[in-house]
């Protein structure tokens, strides 16, 4: 293995650490929210437009059954609603109603604080890591980077 190797090896694990370690955010907007962090991130994706029970499936890389148990519990909260969809009379339409909204506001808000270890970190130090991450963001799945400008 490369230094290179090695070096994008280690950085990723000080990435993962920091993004991934203590799931602080995860565990914060289950309990803000009273229920698991799957039905949020479910929550979240219908927050986003209508979708069919089929594409939120797909969506959230499940199957239809559980989906449909998800979106039952969602319903029985308020934060949910189904509809016939008017292209395809066998399937429904599933969409946020304004609690729903609500709730998925909150925990976009949540997820979206930083961890304390980046609030740590001096001013040019965000801007660069800033920097760097949209860098691989523009360029993800590409395989490489071009050199820097």
């Amino acid at each position: 293995m490369s230094t290179k190797d090695e070096t994008a090896r280690r950085a990723w694990g000080g990435l993962r650490e920091v993004v991934l370690g203590g799931n602080e955010r995860r565990k914060e907007v289950v309990e803000a929210l009273g229920m698991s962090f799957f039905r949020v991130k479910a929550l979240r994706r219908i927050a986003k437009g209508a979708l069919t029970l089929r594409e939120l499936a797909e969506s959230l890389a499940t199957d239809r059954p559980y989906t449909t148990l998800v979106v039952d519990d969602l319903a029985r909260r308020g934060l949910v609603v189904r509809s016939e969809n008017p292209a395809d009379r066998r399937s429904k339409i599933v969409s946020v109603t304004e609690e729903g909204r609500c709730a998925a506001e909150r925990a976009e808000a949540i997820l979206g604080t930083p961890p304390a270890a980046l609030l740590a970190l001096p001013e040019g130090e965000l801007v660069e890591l800033e920097r760097i991450v949209g860098r691989m963001a523009r360029h993800r799945g590409e395989g490489s980077l071009p050199a820097p400008p």
